[in-house]
């Protein structure tokens, strides 16, 4: 696996990315891609760590595994390429905005990449996925990895908002020491969970109530329109 990390995170990952664990990842990896398609595509798994360098993450949007469809992961949890329709734990993140963030309006896209330019790590717990197989490569190692990750942060003074969206993500709040580092949890935006609690939780208010405490500027959650044309009938379609 071709590990494409900038130096920030390389330097304060090279323990994890020199584990025997790491290499057992490595090669899954690798296995899957030669037997199966695997997304996101080689040069996308590390996008999240590409636009929020180490010593810029002020918050982390934790998610779980990447969508599993054809063109829709690129490496930013919830984030799709522009010209991808929203899927549908994306089309209600844009749901709860609209009641949240004053003046946001549901874009043409549902690329993410404003946000990660601000400081918000948006990383998924796996960072692989088989095509049409949600799930597949846990259990292989990544787990470990964006354990690291977390710890990482942790290490920080500088405090950082840790968002745990959904259960597998809400078990890394163990890593996080919670005197220094606000964590706030809901329920992951999927269909399957969204009206159970994550429509109505506020999340991103609460991120920017969570900064200002911390004496950090806001994140600006509104989104600006693509260049690129969506799909034919997509344009302002949520879901």
């Amino acid at each position: 696996m071709k590990v494409d990390l900038p130096r920030s995170w390389s330097k304060v990952l090279a323990k994890e990315l020199a584990s025997p664990s790491f290499a057992e990842l490595s090669a899954f990896v690798d296995a899957e891609r030669r037997a199966y398609p695997v997304f996101p595509a080689e040069d996308d798994v590390w996008n999240a760590f590409k636009h929020t360098p180490y010593e810029d993450v002020r918050v982390v949007l934790l998610g779980q595994d990447p969508y599993h469809g054809a063109g829709q992961a690129h490496g930013l949890c919830f984030s799709v390429p522009p010209g991808e329709r929203p899927p549908p734990s994306l089309a209600n993140m844009f749901r709860e905005a609209l009641a949240d963030v004053p003046g946001f309006e549901i874009p043409d896209h549902g690329c993410l990449e404003a946000w990660a330019r601000q400081g918000v790590l948006l990383l998924n717990t796996i960072l692989t996925v088989r095509e049409g197989a949600p799930g597949s490569h846990r259990g292989k190692g990544w787990e470990n990895f964006t354990d690291a990750v977390m710890m990482a942060l942790n290490e920080r003074s500088r405090p950082v908002v840790f968002a745990l969206w959904g259960a597998h993500a809400q078990k890394k709040a163990r890593l996080i020491d919670a005197g220094r580092h606000p964590i706030l949890s809901c329920a992951h935006p999927s269909p399957l969970s969204a009206k159970s609690g994550f429509f109505g939780s506020r999340p991103y208010s609460s991120i920017n109530t969570a900064l200002r405490a911390a004496g950090e500027r806001e994140i600006d959650w509104r989104l600006p329109l693509c260049s690129a044309p969506p799909p034919a009938g997509a344009r302002r379609r949520i879901g």
